[in-house]
């Protein structure tokens, strides 16, 4: 039985890897139903980022690695144009998972949430994906070919 009904958690996600994959597995385990906010293409560039992949490939991406590894898991992908989405306006919203870089965002959700009468959200911190080498697994070392998406040295 799972402890929430609904979470919520976010990313670009331009190339999904064993990070992404442990961020997913939490939100799948901790509740029936995870909306999985996907950075928009406006908003990447607006946050400093230069996704590889535009928004539907990421999104097409995205819901194939879900399809493969969490088959038959309740969730909605929603395009994120601002730090939270959905999470601030569902009140069904039960908690976010976060990873330990993005923790921070949690204060600032609850912070956004209590000034439109909304109830808190729990915040679940997951642990950050380590590669081989015991550095974080990140898009930036993939493509920088230090890593494969499964944390391997290449």
């Amino acid at each position: 039985m799972t402890k929430f009904k609904l979470v919520a958690l976010g990313g670009t996600f331009d190339i999904v890897h064993k990070g992404h994959l442990e961020l997913l597995r939490n939100g799948f385990l901790i509740s029936s139903k995870v909306i999985i906010g996907l950075t928009s293409d406006e908003f990447a560039q607006k946050k400093g980022k230069n996704p590889s992949n535009d928004y539907v490939t990421r999104f097409h991406s995205l819901e194939d690695a879900i399809k493969k590894n969490f088959p038959n898991s309740n969730y909605e992908i929603s395009k994120l144009d601002n730090d939270f989405g959905p999470a601030v306006l569902e009140n069904d919203v039960e908690a976010l998972v976060v990873s330990e870089e993005t923790a921070f965002k949690g204060d600032e959700l609850n912070r956004l949430r209590k000034a439109r009468n909304s109830s808190p959200v729990e915040i679940i911190v997951v642990p950050m994906a380590l590669a081989k080498d015991g550095m974080r697994i990140s898009t930036t070392r993939i493509k920088k070919s230090e890593i494969d998406s499964d944390g391997n040295i290449l």
